[in-house]
């Protein structure tokens, strides 16, 4: 059994590196893709991983799956098609943030009759995001495998990673992104997403009404400050760690990695049991991760191993 299998975008993150001697933009053809990334970060930290997506039949294709199979994910479920590899074009800011340009290909082209639910159903939790969810046949794959693995009893997380250029407005995204959420065990998402689904920008009466949706276990991401999560009626933050940011593409991904590993560490039902003390250490965990991550540029690049976070280990 996997512990972990994502859905969803892989591609080339086209991140900038800086500039020429003359002025001119440099790129590096980083791996990427926030499902990806998920499961990369996990399979690091010690957890086994699948991934279920779609590639182009070209060079780019080949490079990705074979990043996907250095780190010990399972390729099984990943397809090629027709279309090339979708690239994200990313900028990076003088502070280390980023701005997305897309050019999408086979990533949405992964209709349900593609998915493969053997490799779900032998998992302890499926993971998704929102940037399948936003076109294609993709949109009908991503929901057809959470509901499969609700129906299976299998745990279902979701990042809802909100990317405005990938829809036509803030309301199609506010409405796609929400679609999934009474199928979801456990959600990660940042300060600035939180009002998109909830309404609410506080993050005990956002995450309140998250509950209220059928999801068990929350988590806001909040940058340097660290992270806040709500489990069972009970609300807490735990802080970050400094770093000089390099580049925070991934950090959201390592950190959510990170938190899905540990809780796969806890056997066939991570969430059974589970306390706040030992929520605690997750998070302290992941927040870790997630520094090391921003410490260095590119995002699967750039994740870390179990070796580098022995420290945080209980």
């Amino acid at each position: 059994m996997k512990d972990i299998t994502a859905i969803g975008e892989i591609l080339i993150d086209l991140t900038q590196t800086g500039v020429s001697e003359t002025g001119v933009p440099l790129f590096a053809a980083n791996p990427g893709g926030a499902p990806a990334n998920v499961a990369v970060s996990a399979s690091r930290l010690g957890a086994s991983t699948a991934f279920i997506g779609k590639t182009g039949d070209d060079g780019f294709g080949a490079y990705l799956r074979s990043v996907l199979e250095k780190d010990r994910v399972d390729c099984s479920g990943l397809r090629t098609g027709e279309q090339a590899t979708t690239m994200a074009i990313v900028s990076v800011d003088s502070i280390g943030e980023r701005s997305f340009r897309f050019v999408r290909g086979a990533d949405c082209q992964l209709p349900p009759q593609e998915v493969d639910e053997s490799v779900i159903r032998n998992s302890k939790i499926l993971h998704f995001g929102s940037v399948s969810l936003s076109g294609g046949a993709a949109r009908n794959g991503t929901i057809f495998a959470a509901r499969s693995a609700r129906q299976a009893g299998i745990l279902v997380s979701y990042d809802p990673n909100y990317r405005p250029a990938l829809w036509r407005d803030e309301s199609e995204a506010i409405e796609w992104m929400r679609i999934p959420l009474p199928l979801v065990d456990i959600i990660k998402l940042s300060e600035e997403e939180l009002p998109l689904l909830t309404g609410s920008d506080n993050l005990e009466e956002g995450s309140r009404l998250l509950t209220e949706q059928g999801i068990s276990l929350v988590f806001v991401t909040l940058g340097g400050a660290g992270s806040f999560c709500r489990w069972r009626n009970e609300c807490f933050t735990v802080p970050g760690v400094s770093v000089k940011v390099a580049d925070t593409n991934g950090a959201g991904d390592t950190f959510l990695g990170a938190v899905l590993s540990r809780l796969c560490l806890r056997g066939e039902k991570p969430l059974e049991g589970l306390t706040r003390a030992e929520l605690e250490n997750v998070l302290t965990f992941a927040n870790r991760a997630a520094s090391l991550t921003c410490s260095r540029s590119g995002a699967i690049p750039a994740m870390p191993t179990l070796a580098e976070l022995e420290g945080c280990l209980e």
